[in-house]
């Protein structure tokens, strides 16, 4: 047996912790179960099913149920993929038509509104842009820097009153009809996010938590696949 500290092989019995023998190193000092040595984390292969079953509508503690895992481990798992994943991936082509939208969830409870603004391209499947923020438009102004650097040369939206103030008279065509694609992105979005359901026990607690959830979907989304998070 080497402490898994330092390596050392000066090791000696120290009580008993859980039930379980406890070892102490007498060099470093560092105390240790036996099982440490046997049990070294989540193997990617179960890590990745449990991320799937996440961006396919199950919650934290659907997965804890079912696989057994811990739903604060899932939750570290999100947070360590999101961080490193992109809001979106840069569009295979420059659209020629954009839709704007916007998806209203909460945070915390009900009242505590929150909104999803999405840019998708008219003719293509994925989301050209998002940004979460209240309905002003100070939220709608990050998102506008993404989408006009694809020089689309008209943009549909829902007739929001903010929209004029970044899109040019006479450029925008206001109609729910023309607006299928981003309809569908954000019914994808709801359909396969538990939190975003508009009935459910499951909801975000943290915008930050909301934002990584919603960067892992869209990947999934695109890609087909989720990262495997990787080990601290």
């Amino acid at each position: 047996m080497q402490c898994p500290e330092c390596g050392s092989t000066n090791i000696r019995k120290n009580g008993h912790r859980r039930g379980k023998q406890n070892h102490i190193c007498a060099d470093c000092r560092r105390q240790f179960l036996e099982d440490y040595q046997v049990h070294l984390g989540y193997p990617d292969e179960f890590r990745q099913e449990c991320l799937k079953m996440y961006v396919n509508g199950i919650g934290f503690r659907g997965i804890e149920r079912v696989k057994g895992v811990h739903h604060t481990t899932v939750i570290s798992w999100v947070k360590t993929v999101g961080e490193n994943l992109p809001d979106a991936d840069d569009p295979d082509q420059i659209p020629q038509v954009g839709e704007l939208d916007e998806l209203e969830t909460f945070v915390g409870f009900k009242k505590n509104k929150i909104w999803l603004w999405t840019a998708v391209d008219h003719f293509c499947k994925s989301i050209l842009g998002w940004v979460l923020g209240d309905h002003s438009a100070q939220t709608l102004k990050p998102l506008w820097f993404v989408v006009a650097t694809g020089q689309c040369y008209f943009y549909v939206t829902d007739g929001w009153s903010v929209y004029p103030g970044f899109i040019s008279e006479g450029d925008p065509i206001v109609s729910k009809t023309y607006m299928t694609r981003v309809d569908g992105e954000n019914t994808r979005l709801r359909h396969y996010l538990v939190r975003l359901h508009r009935k459910t026990l499951c909801y975000s607690k943290s915008v930050e938590m909301l934002g990584h959830s919603i960067r892992l979907l869209i990947h999934s989304l695109k890609f087909g696949d989720v990262p495997v998070p990787q080990r601290p």
